[in-house]
């Protein structure tokens, strides 16, 4: 993966994320045996905290019962306080790092170009 988001309601395989160089992937996880199905060489695992990755979650979740009809994905909305906790974000370091640069470049004025070089740089 290497851009965008996916949220996913299945199994995975191992050595998931190997290779993950940006985009976010959020991970429904009930069984709490994710981490040990993920090659967490270059990405970090994190807790849904922000409104902005809950309102992704939710959205993408929405879409796919609309799309799809998922009773699985509707069970998880119908029930999202006791679910909210059991997904796992998986964030490439490298990647975030970056958004970081961009975010701190639009708060100081520093053009974006140039944090993003001194970040992958850095």
């Amino acid at each position: 993966m290497t851009g965008g988001h996916v949220v996913i309601i299945g199994a995975t395989g191992r050595n998931f994320a190997a290779g993950m160089s940006g985009g976010e992937a959020y991970i429904y996880d009930p069984d709490g045996v994710f981490p040990g199905r993920c090659n967490k060489e270059m990405v970090d695992l994190e807790k849904i905290v922000s409104e902005v990755d809950e309102d992704l979650v939710r959205r993408l979740l929405t879409n796919h019962v609309q799309y799809t009809h998922s009773t699985v994905a509707q069970n998880i909305l119908d029930h999202w306080t006791a679910n909210k906790p059991k997904f796992v974000k998986v964030m490439p370091k490298d990647y975030k790092r970056i958004l970081a640069a961009i975010e701190t470049a639009r708060r100081t004025g520093v053009p974006e170009d140039q944090a993003i070089m001194d970040a992958a740089h850095g």
